[in-house]
């Protein structure tokens, strides 16, 4: 059968720009098989040819070398009536959306049905009112692109690919001018709609947020594809290298330091997104560089984390469970001075968090008999109101106990602070868990 073959299958695949002396490759012989209903990611650097591999596929323009079928058309050299069907089988997704403002949501998804021979305009405005519904959108559907959300655009533009039930969908960066929720709705829908209607996807980005939906990832890099793999050890080592060369030149405090709130969100998820790549490059876990800049990054971060949130300490202590220890190893510094303390699992509110994972907020630390008046001893601050909540490691496990001292208003800490804090330890946990591997892999080397 011909569902059989695989709706994408490249085999040596090079293309070029230009001509003469300015004849440039932009693909080098590239090997990629998508089966049918599979997710694939493709990453890259920018200029590595991931969109001129898009286009290629999608039949936008023909293969100039090497072999590629997709939905069982070779596209080398193929005539414009070829690529045209082809086209018509294929659901675009762009990083702009490309949507007219002139038109409401429910023409422009009714515009990719005009290139398929439907003979009743009554069942074009129903499919595109059932792909709009679909992705959410039912009671939008009569308003235009710049009356909808920066949110509900791109959902437009996910009904309009899906709507005339394509075989393959192709999304060229969907999540990159959106924020982290918006992005995971966007991919969350892409997956579920081809889920349940078993269409192929491509998808292309930058976005390491998003890699959990595909069934494969492959890197394209200088025009040739590897495997995901050998691209994380390579990222993971440059990154690292990177980051440490700032460490060594003292910038990599100071750059947290000024960041605003929405800068330090990014560089947050930006980390926690390299740790988990790092996480699975294991020949990586003796990499002393790697290890410097995570010690660096995570008492910067800490310290952003205590000024963001206006208390006058942030602390981060580790849950050491083989020495059945709590370990004060990242806070901010008083007078330069860093903090290096342990004390036994169950002592004080920090031990408790960590013993019972749920978090706590007091507002007169003295009176509270589990407070470890101690640590104020060792440290010489004086504890009035205390908010501290649980780090959790990729496996849901307690790594961490993550800890605000004194509002600096003089107020206890209260929900929204509750709230603010949390939302920043998803990623601080990802990224412990990073730390921790190392730490095991120094002690097992």
């Amino acid at each position: 059968m011909a569902d059989e073959a695989p709706p994408i299958d490249a085999h040596a695949l090079s293309h070029f720009y230009g001509s003469g002396e300015l004849r440039k490759q932009v693909l080098c012989e590239v090997e990629v098989s998508v089966r049918r209903g599979e997710i694939v990611i493709v990453t890259g650097p920018s200029g590595s040819g991931k969109s001129t591999l898009l286009t290629l596929i999608g039949a936008l323009r023909s293969a100039q070398e090497g072999s590629l079928s997709v939905l069982g058309q070779e596209l080398r050299d193929a005539k414009p009536a070829a690529l045209e069907a082809v086209r018509r089988q294929i659901g675009y997704v762009f990083q702009h959306h490309n949507l007219i403002d002139a038109l409401t949501a429910q023409q422009n998804v009714e515009m990719a049905l005009y290139l398929h021979p439907w003979r009743s305009r009554k069942l074009v405005r129903e499919r595109a009112r059932e792909m709009l519904e679909a992705v959410g959108l039912g009671d939008r559907t009569e308003h235009s692109p710049s009356q909808l959300s920066g949110g509900q655009r791109p959902r437009v533009a996910i009904a309009r690919a899906l709507v005339s039930r394509p075989r393959i969908i192709l999304a060229d960066e969907p999540t990159a001018s959106l924020d982290k929720k918006s992005g995971r709705d966007v991919v969350d829908r892409i997956q579920a709609l081809a889920r349940e209607q078993g269409v192929t996807v491509l998808l292309v980005t930058h976005d390491n947020r998003i890699l959990d939906i595909a069934d494969r990832i492959v890197h394209l890099e200088d025009g040739r594809i590897s495997s995901f793999h050998d691209a994380v050890i390579a990222n993971a080592r440059h990154m690292g290298n990177l980051l440490a060369e700032s460490y060594r030149k003292g910038e990599l405090r100071g750059r947290v330091a000024s960041m605003s709130p929405e800068e330090f969100n990014a560089a947050l998820e930006h980390l926690s997104g390299e740790s988990r790549r790092f996480l699975e490059a294991t020949e990586l876990a003796n990499d002393d560089v790697f290890r410097g800049m995570l010690d660096e990054a995570i008492s910067a971060f800490t310290s952003k984390m205590g000024e963001l949130l206006d208390a006058e300490r942030a602390s981060l202590f580790l849950v050491d469970h083989e020495r059945g220890e709590l370990w004060l190893r990242f806070a901010q510094e008083e007078h330069g001075r860093p903090v290096d303390l342990r004390i036994p699992m169950g002592s004080g509110i920090a031990g408790h968090v960590a013993s019972s994972g749920e978090g706590v907020r007091v507002e007169d630390a003295y009176s509270d008999p589990r407070f470890n008046r101690a640590v104020d001893q060792e440290t010489g601050f004086r504890t009035h109101s205390v908010l501290c909540l649980p780090v959790r490691d990729g496996e849901g496990r307690v790594c961490a106990v993550a800890q605000l001292l004194n509002r600096r208003d003089g107020k206890p800490f209260d929900g929204s602070d509750e709230l603010r804090f949390t939302e920043f330890l998803d990623s601080i946990g990802t990224i412990l868990g990073t730390w921790w591997a190392t730490a095991r892999a120094r002690q097992a080397g």
